[in-house]
């Protein structure tokens, strides 16, 4: 009892001193930024209810684009414009190329050894992107592996074709096809069955570990409590952790079984990192980490754009048409699509540009750290060591920049804003992030979604379940820290006539 009171006493302490602090500083010549007045110990953490790029969206209308909040001890800048997210990244993006790292990530010493969590200024972060750019994302590692790509994606139709005139969850189907298409692709076998269980159980496995990484816990309010591990997070993603890397080694060590035994290769991304290894160009231990960052963020990513895209064309049945008539007049009976053809269909790709724009996975990018002193956004002074979050759906959905931005229009990608593309220099459309924390996986997933969209389309109708209607699909969201369907898309598979 006693040690609970002497910390409770500590940390209202500490908070009064940070907050007294924080007052002295908005005297100086370098005006901090604006935001709500923060309550002792809590900061603002009491207006950021609900969703939380719809509260920081709420909030940056009443204070600014660039804001300052204070979640418990630590500050952040919230960033929720197009203009203000220019200047972060075309001026600073050295300084602000860092990671806030939540505790929960610690695990098993997990952000120490994952390019999704080391500073880009240190030498790992900057082997491991050189190896995933070199071995997975570049063109011609892309070009390697599309047959194989191909292939899942058909897997996925036929999968469909077998369940023609009943309802299916959408969303779960082209998840356990994306699951096949990148562990195919990755290391050549499927890891579930399409429509399975199984690919469920993965999924649930991934984000167990994102909800632990994305909950509010007080050793990342109050970094003094951090070794406490109060709230047990760390714990709790340590064995989250434990289960799909097991399951990651068990991969990676039966590749290692045969080839001790045989020469034969796969021609995978698998084989290029056992060739890194076998140089001492890459230690064992990192495998399982690169594996897991490309594979299970580039799966989610993948799917639940799919998911989006297809329930907004289902709600907007002209657009669905629309698209139906260009892959008709591009294809016609052709029996399937690859690639290429998807990558020739202008309104195709505005359609699937539009769904990023309106429901981006990660509607608030994996949080920055300002490392320096000497960072300036919109006038304002960014302080040294506070957390700098980047509010993309905010930045996607501004009044100021798109016209009808609540609505679902893609031919705003072919009038207008044609040139806009999703690699980090549109400022106003950034679904990727940009900068040297612009997603690896962006080559990717510009082949395949598109690819998977109209294999869909091409290969069926689609009506939604008896009794639903267009106009009531419900397309409210689910958010961690990635954006997804609250009620699970079910449509129905038909034969086109």
């Amino acid at each position: 009892m006693e040690t609970e009171l002497w910390l409770l006493w500590a940390t209202l302490a500490v908070s009064l001193l940070y907050y007294l602090s924080s007052l002295s500083r908005g005297a100086d010549a370098s005006p901090l930024p604006p935001g709500p007045k923060p309550l002792p110990l809590v900061g603002n953490l009491l207006d950021l209810r609900g969703h939380l790029h719809h509260a920081l969206a709420r909030l940056a209308r009443a204070h600014g684009p660039v804001m300052r909040l204070r979640l418990g001890l630590t500050t952040a800048v919230v960033v929720s414009s197009r203009d203000a997210a220019r200047e972060a990244f075309a001026k600073h993006d050295r300084r602000l190329a860092a990671r806030a790292v939540p505790d929960a990530a610690r695990a098993l010493g997990f952000s120490e050894r994952s390019m999704i969590w080391l500073p880009s200024s240190d030498p790992r972060w900057k082997a491991l992107r050189g190896i995933v750019a070199a071995h997975v994302f570049s063109p011609r590692s892309l070009a390697a592996v599309r047959a194989v790509r191909e292939r899942k994606v058909r897997d996925l139709v036929g999968y469909l074709r077998g369940r023609v005139g009943r309802e299916v969850d959408l969303g779960q189907a082209v998840y356990g096809g994306v699951l096949n298409l990148m562990s195919s692709a990755f290391f050549s076998i499927d890891v579930v069955d399409v429509g399975a269980e199984s690919a469920q159980g993965l999924r649930k496995l991934v984000e167990a570990i994102v909800e632990s990484i994305a909950k509010p816990n007080v050793s990342d309010l109050v970094p003094f409590l951090r070794r406490f591990d109060l709230q047990g997070w760390r714990r709790r993603t340590a064995r989250h952790y434990e289960e799909i890397f097991r399951v990651l080694d068990g991969i990676i060590d039966r590749r290692l079984a045969e080839a001790s035994s045989s020469r034969d290769t796969h021609g995978d991304f698998l084989d290029a990192l056992l060739e890194l290894l076998s140089t001492g160009k890459v230690a064992r231990d990192n495998l399982t980490t690169i594996l897991f960052d490309v594979f299970a963020a580039g799966s989610d990513t993948i799917a639940i754009t799919v998911e989006w895209a297809m329930a907004e064309l289902l709600r907007n049945p002209s657009t669905m048409a629309r698209v139906r008539v260009e892959l008709d007049g591009a294809f016609g009976s052709k029996a399937t699509v690859e690639e290429p053809d998807a990558a020739s269909l202008p309104y195709l790709q505005a359609v699937v540009k539009e769904a990023m724009r309106l429901h981006p996975v990660a509607p608030i990018l994996l949080p920055h750290l300002a490392v320096e002193d000497g960072v300036e956004v919109g006038g304002y002074t960014v302080p040294k060591g506070s957390t700098v979050i980047f509010n993309v759906w905010a930045i996607m959905r501004d009044p100021r920049v798109w016209e009808r931005p609540d609505e679902f229009l893609p031919e705003r990608f072919l009038d207008k804003a044609a040139g806009v593309e999703f690699r980090g220099k549109d400022f106003e459309f950034i679904p990727f992030g940009a900068g040297r924390r612009l997603c690896p996986g962006l080559p990717m997933a510009e082949r395949v979604v598109p690819h998977i969209v109209a294999s869909l389309l091409h290969g069926f109708d689609w009506r939604l379940p008896e009794g639903v209607f267009a106009e009531q699909l419900d397309l409210s969201e689910k958010f961690t820290t990635v954006n997804v369907l609250a009620v699970p898309l079910r449509a129905v598979p038909v034969v086109r006539t």
